[in-house]
């Protein structure tokens, strides 16, 4: 049977129900090896299959209500043979699946600026969005990353912006036809030394622009998400950390300008803040909204802001495999208090610092 625009912006609803977020777990097989790597662990597809077990099979249900997987792990299973995507299911946790093919530079295009990039994997979609939802898969993510130059007075570019945005347009309007709910992601990556300033103006126009191409394509904006980064400042940038407050304001004012009542949730990712960071950024964006106000949830879909603390319990030889699965689900239900304005702490991270990484970007 085939899914209907009813059955897709329940599944919308769903991911980001009360209290509720989604893990993103779809780092491509080179970027889980880094971290591996880094740990001293080697990147194999069996060690990468046991990291993400400690996640699919841990208790993780009441606070995560989705899973972004590689299509690697769609296939994969857990130690017993039972399927990831079926570890997933019945701890109430709605597999996804990452859809796109990485980031390719736009060296040539007219009015782009020096390291600009859109995103592969437009080709034969619509077959492997159909695949993957016959093999369990109810959501997608597609990821575009958009840079703000260094000292933020530049950047996006016009033709960045819009490429982007057009992409993804297509990619959620491929999603719905193949039964899928699409998670739109513009990243404004934080690589650089711009301010609050100019991260909150490119976010304003990287969300405005996809919602002008949802719309021109013809997306039901009911049935899709949208994942940005929070609002705040390049790992350059010289100045204080803001406030959560600060934050807080910064990023619901761009939401307020650039995004639709109609779209049912915001899940933002953690985006190089340490865990804990992440956590309480969310809650103040939570606390601040039920004080003034917003048409959307607003939840998580973390990567290393849910899992950073679970890889180096495994990876330093800390913790069991048990161990490690109530550690995954302290964290998410950190998260999940923050997505209620409820969270009061202590964070149950074991990490500390910025996880900002260097390769969010494109590089040669």
């Amino acid at each position: 049977m085939m899914d209907t625009l009813e059955d897709l912006i329940a599944v919308a609803r769903a991911l980001v129900g009360p209290g509720r977020g989604i893990l993103a777990s779809d780092e491509s097989p080179s970027t889980m090896g880094r971290r591996l790597e880094k740990a001293g662990v080697a990147n194999t597809e069996d060690n990468r299959r046991r990291y993400r077990q400690l996640f699919y099979c841990a208790p993780i249900g009441g606070a995560i209500a989705g899973a972004i997987l590689f299509p690697e792990a769609l296939r994969q299973c857990s130690d017993d043979g039972t399927p990831f995507v079926k570890c997933l299911v019945d701890r109430g946790v709605l597999p996804g699946v990452k859809v796109d093919e990485g980031l390719r530079p736009m060296i040539g295009v007219p009015g782009t600026l020096e390291g600009e990039t859109d995103t592969k994997g437009l080709e034969g979609l619509l077959e492997r969005c159909k695949q993957y939802r016959a093999e369990g898969a109810r959501f997608a993510k597609w990821r575009a990353a958009l840079k703000v130059a260094g000292d933020g007075r530049t950047g996006p570019s016009e033709a960045a912006l819009d490429a982007n945005a057009a992409q993804l347009a297509e990619y959620a309007a491929v999603c719905h036809a193949a039964g899928l709910v699409p998670i739109v992601e513009p990243e404004v990556l934080i690589d650089g030394a711009h301010d609050m300033a100019a991260s909150e103006a490119a976010t304003t126009r990287a969300v405005g622009a996809c919602v002008a191409h949802l719309l021109r394509r013809g997306v039901a904006l009911e049935a899709v998400l949208v994942k940005p980064q929070m609002v705040i400042p390049g790992v350059e940038w010289d100045g204080p950390r803001p406030s959560p407050e600060l934050v807080a304001e910064a990023t619901l004012r761009a939401l307020r300008r650039s995004l639709p009542p109609a779209v049912p949730g915001v899940v933002f990712l953690s985006g190089g803040q340490s865990e804990t960071e992440a956590t309480v950024n969310l809650n103040a964006i939570n606390v601040a909204a039920k004080a003034g106000g917003a048409p959307w949830a607003l939840s998580f879909s973390f990567g290393r802001g849910l899992q950073a603390s679970v890889l180096a319990l495994w990876t330093e030889g800390k913790g069991s495999e048990s161990e490690c699965h109530a550690l995954a689900a302290a964290v998410a239900n950190a998260n999940g208090l923050a997505t209620l304005g409820k969270f009061s702490g202590p964070h149950p991270s074991i990490t500390s610092g910025s996880l900002a990484e260097t390769f969010r970007g494109w590089r040669p």
